[in-house]
């Protein structure tokens, strides 16, 4: 059994109890982005529908993990943590006022460019973490 005293230390220059780097920044970098490409949550919105394909808006937005889900209203009342995605969409429809509800998986190819004259998100305050 090797023990922090009979380790062997692969840096006699770095400190007690700091390891030393395992490669340069530039590939530390690349490992850890493919680490969060493969460990990154699903992005899906779940979408109201109103009458038969007549309007539609976002209503919430979540993450799905392996084990559970995320979700987030679009104004910002309501947090659900939910054993599946298809879970939330019961809160979402009203066959009264004829509102269905369903899950749309985030397409990051189908995005569009935001137009160059378009600020409308730029200024919203409550995007950017930490901003008064």
């Amino acid at each position: 059994m090797t023990t922090p005293a009979t380790a062997p230390r692969r840096d006699d220059q770095s400190s007690p109890g700091t390891p030393s780097p395992l490669c340069d920044e530039e590939t530390f970098a690349e490992i850890l982005a493919e680490i969060v490409a493969d460990e990154a949550p699903r992005l899906f919105a779940v979408v109201e529908e109103y009458g038969e394909r007549a309007d539609a808006r976002i209503a919430a937005w979540g993450f799905a993990f392996p084990d559970h889900a995320e979700l987030v209203s679009a104004d910002r009342t309501c947090r659900m943590i939910l054993a599946r995605p298809e879970n939330a969409l019961l809160g979402f429809r009203s066959a009264e006022d004829h509102i269905d509800a369903r899950i749309v998986w985030h397409d990051p190819a189908r995005a569009t460019a935001l137009d160059e004259g378009d600020e409308s998100d730029e200024n919203d305050e409550h995007d950017e973490p930490g901003a008064a």
